[in-house]
């Protein structure tokens, strides 16, 4: 015999004389008992083909699961997609700065099933109406509670502090748990605020909220060049 198939033949020895001193071992490393050849025969070792057979399938189970997350998440973003889309043609069809505004409210109060809406714009128009979701300040100089986030012009959420909710909601500001905010360009800015603490949360995908902006942005920019 060859000085290779001896040291084969030792390797061989050694590993066995070892899993038989630890047969936990493959528990800990389950893709290196799944890749095992097994003996047709039956036997002792049958068990360890049912080992494999239950790790293939938790496997497929875990794959299923995360393909079921797939599918809902597309389903969702699909749902979202068409709302973005209803709100893009009635701003559209807006042709004053009151129609614009006031659709921006109802397409998000409606379609996307918001509490509170509330719209700050920057400048003095005469013909917007008294509302409690609407506000109009000088400009962003008017709002320091937000300066940090008007300069940084990215969408955020998550939960306010008492005081800026305070300035965005009002009378109803207690009852705001979570919030998002969007920055409208050189036109104001959006929050939407609701009662579920788990809504708007910080660290969540903003592709959504950006859409939403550089659409009512662009309608803004619209209506004021129309009037």
């Amino acid at each position: 015999m060859s000085a290779t198939l001896l040291d084969d033949a030792t390797q061989a020895r050694v590993v066995a004389a070892y899993l038989k001193r630890h047969p936990e071992f493959l528990s800990e490393y389950p893709d290196l008992a799944a890749k095992l050849t097994m003996p047709r025969e039956q036997g002792a070792v049958s068990s360890l083909a049912v080992y494999q057979l239950q790790s293939l399938r938790d496997k497929n189970a875990e794959l299923e699961r995360r393909l079921a997350e797939l599918i809902e998440i597309a389903a969702e973003n699909e749902k979202l997609m068409e709302r973005v889309h209803a709100l893009t043609v009635a701003l559209l069809r807006a042709n004053t700065m009151e129609v614009t505004a006031r659709s921006v409210v109802a397409k998000l109060s409606a379609d996307f099933h918001t509490e509170h809406v509330r719209l700050v714009l920057f400048g003095n128009e005469a013909h917007l109406p008294r509302a409690t979701w609407l506000q109009q300040v000088a400009g962003p100089e008017a709002l320091p509670e937000f300066a940090e986030f008007l300069d940084q012009n990215e969408p955020v959420s998550g939960r306010l502090s008492a005081e800026k909710l305070g300035r965005l909601f009002g009378v109803v500001a207690t009852e705001i748990r979570s919030v998002a905010m969007m920055r409208l360009g050189d036109s104001g800015m959006l929050a939407i605020g609701s009662h579920d603490p788990d809504r708007f949360q910080p660290g969540m995908g903003t592709l959504f909220l950006k859409m939403i902006s550089a659409t009512i942005t662009a309608a803004l920019a619209r209506s004021r060049d129309v009037s």
